[in-house]
């Protein structure tokens, strides 16, 4: 590895900082790494601030001097692994293991073993992707039905929640957010070390990680946040001594303070300090020296404040409690009565009596915790499945989140909880009348993360372009407008999202021009009824005013036949369609979906079902711990005719994920519509527009739309939806625009229609979001559709928007005669409805 010594700081520079840690201000990173070398009488100042930050911790969390451990059995579902790091010990090789894995018999033998001696936690810690190396791993998991090692992963945790009772909390490594999606149900808890986020370490010949793909720092960083963007309550931690500069191990703990600060998620750190290991390739490396952990822990502490919860292991410390109590840590982590530490098993666990003598020696009293962290288990939702409550609720002492120390697990089944409805059921009627209770969730200043670091993530556009660049646009536009998507004309594309004046009149001229050369003149529109079946939802979207926490005054949710009762109405009212959208609501079960669908087709046989977006498919179908293709194929079989082309928003992560915090990622919308397409179920498509986006990131949604017509030809229309600021969290936090302008509305519709032109024929305005007139100018700028009379319309509603929630066919047919065109009434997929 190459040599990286660096001058240290000097003792002035040391004790600056010092002297802003203990008055309470932000230190930087220089200082932060200043303060790892503090060593005799500064260190001793450095530990005693560390202390004081957590002590106050402890008391604002009702616990003082409470220092926390969990009791676990530790489970190595398998030791093969795809990474090759140098220090470890844990990942083998096929020939040195009797098997792959071990069994599910094996699994459970040992969760029983534990809790028959009291044992709370079942850890279980596996290599990454073992499969994807190991012909033998493959070879295991095909004999025995499984698709992948997390499939049996999830499957081993069942199993020890219905058999022990025991919580799992898994260490699989590297995982993607539908991966944490799928096994968020089977965990109270869940967690991966950061290590470093030092890149030479993992791309240098010679680095510990190098020639290990899940070690990577940009992808561990991505699982953190994906992490906290499912609500997974998880652990992480940073790893010493393995040739991290102090400037890189800063870094990291900057890294891992950064996505607590957005997420709420981190419910533990863990500071551990390199040991060497005989047979591994660091070996000859030094031990990180103890005072080196102190100084760190104690620097952790600082920076991440009292409210965080910091771990050291006790077996890696050489028997200084008493050090790493004064350096500011208030959990020892998992100690096992039962199984050795399988990572590092040359250092037993102390016992638990001899680990409470110390921690009381320290003037600490030490005290059990589940592997959920207290204050995740008093919050419940969203951290908890509902599917985990029973098990966690009785291992848990309520006042305290704690775990009750003479409690014994005892299985339960894993199974749905008992269906619950009502609330404010009438909000589709009464949003037009008495409105919403309040502009904002009882939880605003929490829920969405730390709106500092959100508002750090939004990128500004670029320029509009030349005025050569807009002639040029304008002339593709007439002759070629699908050309416009390509990349060599991306300058003159976004010339064309810039126009204005003189320049935007000519645009949306061309757009009705290549509109009426497509479609004709006939202004279309669908009878339909919208039913939004429950706005109990815990995703936290920054832009979504209509979710709502279940003890919320506007919160609802409708039973299986009071949908069925709403869809009957409105085939009585001439419907042919219902739209049917819910919240992402933890505690509507699985069945629900295919119960919904059927139970309007038993009711009205000739009624098309438009259902579920993207994010309600995904998440329904990590639930059932099923593939999204088989999930689909159930939900087709039930009846399902169409889906929305929904929780798009912008498709492109950099904007996503400071709009909508935990929604799927791009990539994961396009596999669910791809995969609805595939299956012969055809969907719109739609962009929110207008809110911490710019043209560039326009483009590029109409250029994934577009990739995937080309693929699957499964789009029936594109949506163009203006964000609704009123009422939505990110305007409120004043992260978000309000809103886009009039000259943005009239030109991203037309700009639709002809970067799609070939493509998708059918570009609609919301009626809901532009109000008649301003849909009746859409029509003469590239539009055809006109949307549904939708009956009840809530979430555009919930947000603000101003233009009712319901149109009748004679209002939406003198909408198409104020833009001087007739109307048509047509079917979901544009063809001529029932007589």
């Amino acid at each position: 590895m190459v040599d990286r010594t660096v001058p240290g700081p000097t003792d002035a520079s040391v004790r600056r900082a010092l002297h802003r840690a203990a008055t309470g201000r932000a230190l930087d990173v220089d200082e932060a790494a200043a303060l790892l070398a503090a060593r005799g009488g500064a260190l001793d100042e450095l530990l005693d601030v560390a202390g004081a930050v957590r002590d106050a911790g402890l008391r604002e969390a009702g616990r003082p001097g409470v220092v926390t451990y969990s009791k676990k059995v530790f489970i190595p579902l398998t030791r093969l692994c795809r990474d090759r790091c140098h220090y470890c010990t844990f990942a083998t090789v096929p020939h040195r293991l009797p098997a792959a894995f071990l069994d599910r018999d094996e699994v459970l033998a040992i969760a029983r073993a534990g809790a028959a001696q009291g044992c709370k936690e079942a850890l279980f810690t596996l290599g990454d992707r073992p499969e994807e190396r190991w012909p033998a791993a493959r070879r295991w998991l095909d004999e025995r039905g499984y698709d992948s090692t997390l499939d049996y992963l999830r499957a081993c945790a069942v199993a020890v929640l219905e058999e022990t009772g025991l919580l799992p909390h898994l260490n699989p490594g590297v995982l993607s957010w539908s991966e944490l999606q799928r096994l968020k149900p089977v965990a109270p808890s869940m967690g991966m070390m950061l290590e470093t986020t030092a890149t030479r370490l993992w791309s240098e010949p010679g680095g510990p990680h190098f020639g290990s793909p899940d070690k990577e720092p940009a992808v561990r960083l991505r699982v953190l946040d994906d992490a906290g963007r499912v609500g997974v309550p998880f652990t992480t931690g940073i790893l010493i001594g393995i040739g991290e500069t102090p400037a890189e191990r800063v870094d990291a703990i900057f890294a891992i303070r950064r996505a607590h600060r957005e997420y709420g998620h981190l419910q533990e750190v863990i500071v551990q300090n390199f040991r060497a290991k005989p047979d591994t390739a660091m070996r000859g490396m030094p031990d990180a020296e103890l005072h080196d952990l102190a100084a760190t822990v104690a620097v952790t502490r600082v920076l991440l404040g009292p409210k965080a919860r910091i771990q050291a292991p006790p077996n890696l410390i050489a028997g200084e409690y008493d050090l790493l109590l004064r350096a500011g840590i208030d959990d020892w982590g998992g100690v096992s009565p039962l199984t050795p530490d399988h990572v590092n098993p040359e250092r037993p666990w102390p016992q638990i009596d001899e680990l409470a003598r110390h921690t009381e020696k320290s003037g600490f009293t030490l005290r059990e915790r589940l592997t959920i962290y207290p204050e995740y288990v008093r919050a419940g939702d969203p951290w908890l499945d509902p599917r985990l409550l029973p098990h966690v609720g009785a291992l848990a002492d309520p006042a305290t989140g704690l775990g009750v120390e003479d409690a014994r697990p005892v299985g339960r089944p894993w199974q749905e909880p008992d269906e619950t409805y009502g609330g404010r059921t009438d909000l589709h009627e009464t949003i037009d009348t008495t409105g919403r209770t309040g502009d904002r969730r009882g939880d605003f200043d929490h829920v969405y993360g730390d709106w500092s670091e959100v508002a750090g993530k939004v990128t500004a556009g670029g320029g509009g372009g030349t005025d050569g660049d807009l002639r040029a646009g304008l002339r593709l536009a007439a002759d070629d407008p699908a050309a416009l998507l390509e990349p060599r004309h991306a300058d003159a594309a976004l010339a064309l999202f810039a126009a204005d004046g003189p320049a935007l009149d000519e645009l949306c001229r061309l757009a009705d021009d290549v509109r009426r050369a497509a479609v004709g003149d006939d202004v279309t529109y669908v009878v339909n009824r919208n039913i939004n079946f429950s706005n109990v939802c815990y995703v936290g979207c920054r832009f979504c005013a209509f979710a709502q926490r279940e003890r919320d005054a506007d919160a609802y949710r409708l039973s299986v036949e009071q949908v069925a009762d709403r869809a009957e109405e409105a085939w009585a009212a001439g419907a042919s369609e219902v739209c049917l959208q819910g919240g992402i609501d933890p505690k509507l079960p699985v069945t629900v979906y295919a119960d919904l669908v059927r139970a309007i087709k038993a009711r009205v046989p000739g009624m098309h079902v438009h259902a579920f977006s993207p994010m309600e498919i995904v998440t329904a179908a990590a639930k059932a711990g099923v593939s999204v293709r088989e999930w689909l194929t159930g939900l087709r079989e039930a009846g399902l005719d169409t889906i929305p082309g929904t929780a798009a928003e912008i498709l492109d992560d950099d904007v996503r994920w400071v709009l909508t915090k935990g929604k799927l990622p791009a990539a994961a919308w396009v596999d669910v519509v791809g995969t609805a397409h595939e299956l012969g179920i055809r969907s719109s498509s739609t962009m929110m527009y207008g809110h911490v986006d710019h043209p560039a990131q326009w483009l590029a949604h109409f250029r994934v739309l577009a990739g995937l017509q080309d693929r699957t030809g499964g789009f029936t229309e594109f949506v163009a939806l203006p964000f609704v600021h009123t009422n939505a969290p990110i305007y409120l936090a004043g992260i978000a625009r309000p809103g886009p302008t009039w000259r943005e509305n009239r030109v991203v519709h037309a700009m639709a229609r002809l970067l799609l032109h070939g493509r998708i024929d059918n570009i609609q305005c919301s009626w809901v979001k532009l109000g008649d007139e301003g849909t009746a100018v859409m029509l003469r700028g590239g539009c055809n559709d006109l949307g549904g009379t939708l009956m009840e319309e809530t979430i555009s509603r919930m947000a603000g928007s101003g233009n009712g929630s319901a149109r009748t066919e004679e209002q939406l047919i003198a909408m198409a005669a104020a833009a001087g065109r007739p109307a048509r009434r047509r079917t979901t997929a544009y063809g001529s409805p029932r007589s």
